[in-house]
């Protein structure tokens, strides 16, 4: 039996040299490589590599996609722009995990779900949520939630512990759940984050403030003229080196401060967020059956209306003696029936209805679809 698997990874900050793209192409002869993308599928076999070396080596984001429900991504940030100690709160079992190399913080956001349906357009999601990457960088930690409500949306389908979900206690609420970014979006849609979860989550996140900009030159020129000559040396120093793609960015950070993390305290269990989930589906599902059965209603008092139209229709189809003309005189005496029933003319439908049989007794064809639709 065959199994479909995705891989995908793009180089961001800076593109691989022909070098690094030799390397990789020992570990598949199919992939597709350049400098910035590693893509390759594969419906039999595996792929000789370690996603998660080649995302610490070479790349800034990876997406995994399997056919038996895995959904992966894998993200590298600067290690000045994002702390593990600001990250830690939010990783949940094999859900969410982060490590750090050298230079880098590195993210593993994964889903499982072995009895879902295949996500048409799944492979696309990749160059959407890399965006994540710039707002983590910028303080902005939706993302970091998003990945921690898709952890435990995924253990309520797995566990039945009502302690552990007493005891878990949601991790700092980031600003702005109830306005995602479009990164945010496709990061959330490809997790499977469960809407009525998020929406729940959304209600104790406080509004999301401006987007901070990056001043201009006449805000930074004091900031700059205050820095000692050490601090010039050595940033001109590592400027020019070239290993640091983001040391513009953390410059302007540096000189301005850091900017807030705008989050509250998290206080609620992982128990009341999912009950609270549930209880809204469940007032959602109940809103949409009342929408059916108004909708019904109005439907059935608009064929009432218009019954003698009806029946007319009915007597010039089985006029015509054909099978196809008697199945649709017949389905429109099943509407008209439930339409009377519902208006409150049901008997003067039935002796109408037994006047029609008596009339057309010699017609077995007509009499054997009545039945079969208990239009007795």
């Amino acid at each position: 039996m065959s199994e479909y698997q995705y891989y995908e990874f793009l180089a961001i900050d800076r593109p691989l040299t022909r070098e690094e793209q030799e390397e990789l192409r020992s570990l598949s002869t199919r992939a597709r490589i350049t400098a910035t993308s590693f893509t390759n599928e594969y419906q039999w076999g595996n792929f000789r590599g370690d996603p998660r070396r080649m995302v610490e080596q070479y790349y800034d984001a990876h997406l995994y996609l399997t056919d038996w429900g895995t959904h992966q991504v894998i993200l590298r940030v600067p290690k000045g722009q994002l702390t593990q100690r600001a990250v830690e709160p939010y990783c949940f079992d094999e859900c969410f995990e982060a490590w750090t190399t050298r230079t880098h913080l590195i993210l593993d956001l994964r889903s499982e779900d072995e009895s879902g349906d295949w996500d048409e357009g799944a492979e696309d999601s990749l160059g959407a949520i890399a965006g994540v990457r710039a707002e983590l960088a910028s303080g902005d930690h939706r993302a970091l939630y998003l990945a921690w409500l898709s952890g435990i949306g995924a253990w309520a389908l797995q566990e039945d512990d009502e302690e552990a979900y007493q005891a878990a206690v949601e991790p700092p609420v980031p600003a702005g759940l109830d306005r995602l970014t479009a990164p945010q979006r496709a990061l959330a849609d490809f997790l499977r984050v469960d809407a009525d979860l998020l929406a729940v989550a959304a209600q104790a996140s406080p509004p999301a403030s401006a987007p901070w900009k990056r001043p201009g030159k006449k805000e930074l020129a004091p900031l700059v003229a205050a820095l000692s000559e050490t601090e010039k040396d050595d940033l001109l120093l590592r400027l020019a080196l070239g290993d640091e793609p983001q040391l513009g960015a953390d410059l302007v950070r540096r000189l301005r401060g850091e900017p807030p993390v705008a989050t509250v305290p998290g206080q609620r269990s992982a128990a009341e967020l999912l009950d609270a989930a549930h209880a809204l589906a469940t007032e959602r599902r109940q809103r949409a059956e009342l929408v059916g059965v108004d909708a019904r209603a109005a439907k059935l008092s608009a064929l009432a209306a218009d019954e003698e139209v009806i029946w007319h229709e009915v007597e010039n189809h089985v006029a015509r003696k054909q099978a196809a003309r008697y199945d649709t005189a017949v389905a429109l005496l099943v509407q008209l029936r439930d339409a009377c029933d519902h208006v409150g003319r049901g008997l003067q439908f039935r002796q109408r209805l037994a006047a029609l049989r008596e009339e057309h007794q010699r017609l077995p064809g007509l009499l054997r679809r009545l039945d079969d639709r208990a239009l007795g």
